[in-house]
């Protein structure tokens, strides 16, 4: 092989490699929810493409705050579900909508759009 030929396929070779990380093998460290006067624990989620942030870390027995705010029309962002809490709301365009609950066991929750296109996970320790 020609140098050229070198070049070029270890370059799409280390384009292939980061493109895997990037997409499948990166993860994020999650976003602790913040503690507010009221007691909740509350965190802004942007809807918009998929939600950001999408895993939140919360202390269980203590009330939770999501607020989601969605920027966009598309007709998946419209609802977000928590079937794990019985919980689901309508999220209207430009709004911020609250949904409340309360985790009291440890674990690892879901939230999705109601076609599971949209997810994000909530780590109650």
């Amino acid at each position: 092989m020609t140098p050229d030929r070198w070049i070029v396929t270890i370059m799409g070779l280390s384009l292939i490699a980061f493109i895997a990380w990037f997409f499948w093998l990166k993860r994020s460290k999650g976003t602790r929810a913040a503690r507010t006067s009221g007691g909740y624990q509350e965190v802004m989620i942007l809807v918009k493409g998929g939600y950001t942030p999408d895993l939140i870390v919360v202390e269980r027995g203590k009330p939770v705050r999501l607020n989601f705010r969605r920027e966009e029309t598309a007709a998946c962002s419209e609802m977000v579900l928590l079937p794990d809490f019985n919980k689901n709301a309508r999220l209207p365009t430009g709004e911020t909508v609250a949904i409340e609950f309360l985790p009291e066991e440890p674990g690892e929750y879901e939230f999705a759009c109601q076609m599971g296109m949209f997810r994000g996970r909530l780590i109650v320790e």
